[in-house]
């Protein structure tokens, strides 16, 4: 497996996950971090959230970093990048980071994962995805609070003036586990399936109201899916 290649930094190891029900456990998860998000949120603890942040940022990117560099540099890169990212932030910094952070996450979680977990975690995602931003609208509540402390997980896409659009970390990291998992088994031709996600962002960027919020992963769901579809035509 493409993701099996390298271990982990500093004997990290991956969840003991059956790759079959491994959507579960990824999927409780996912609901227990956003409880405590809420929680940190409600009561404004603000500096405890941006040690959350500070801590998560520099082991997923060391993580990340170290299949480039000894697992020693990575984890000093991190701590930079993580106090950049919290203390001194700004467009280039956050986006670079972010973009090696979902890295970080493939790396640890596409090895506990088969085509039909992956399958059904997005599937799942995608239904939280719609109630978090449509009926309860929490996800709003918790974007517009990171944008206020200009701490968040996503890209952030400056446009127009002053104004600029979220991408949330989920809607990068679940299509790029999903491209992951299907590498493992197809091999290089799986690298149509980013291709297709981001033309579904495009067109979701391009043909959706600037001034609304709307949940992404349907769209980037939807892309992923037809990638995968198009992977099996052309294997």
């Amino acid at each position: 497996d493409f993701f099996m290649e390298k271990d982990l930094p500093y004997n990290i190891e991956r969840p003991k996950f059956e790759k079959q029900t491994s959507f579960v456990q990824i999927f409780l998860i996912i609901i227990l971090v956003t409880v405590i998000a809420l929680v940190l949120a409600k009561f404004k603890a603000i500096k405890l959230w941006k040690l959350w942040f500070f801590i998560s940022i520099v082991f997923v990117l060391t993580v990340s970093l170290s299949a480039f560099f000894n697992e020693y540099i990575a984890g000093f890169l991190a701590l930079v990048g993580a106090f950049f990212k919290i203390v001194k932030p700004n467009v280039i910094i956050h986006n670079l980071s972010e973009l090696f952070i979902y890295g970080g996450l493939a790396a640890i979680f596409v090895p506990v994962l088969s085509i039909f977990s992956i399958s059904m975690l997005i599937l799942l995602i995608i239904g939280y995805d719609m109630i978090a931003v449509w009926k309860t609208k929490h996800m709003i509540k918790l974007a517009k609070l990171q944008g206020r402390l200009k701490v968040f997980s996503g890209l952030l896409i400056p446009y127009g003036k002053d104004k600029s659009a979220i991408l949330g970390g989920g809607d990068i990291g679940f299509p790029l586990m999903f491209s992951g998992v299907v590498l493992n088994e197809f091999g290089i031709i799986s690298l149509i399936i980013p291709v297709i996600v981001t033309l579904s962002l495009f067109l979701l960027l391009y043909f959706g109201n600037k001034n609304k919020f709307y949940p992404a992963m349907p769209f980037l769901g939807a892309g992923c899916f037809v990638g995968y579809g198009l992977v099996l035509l052309i294997s």
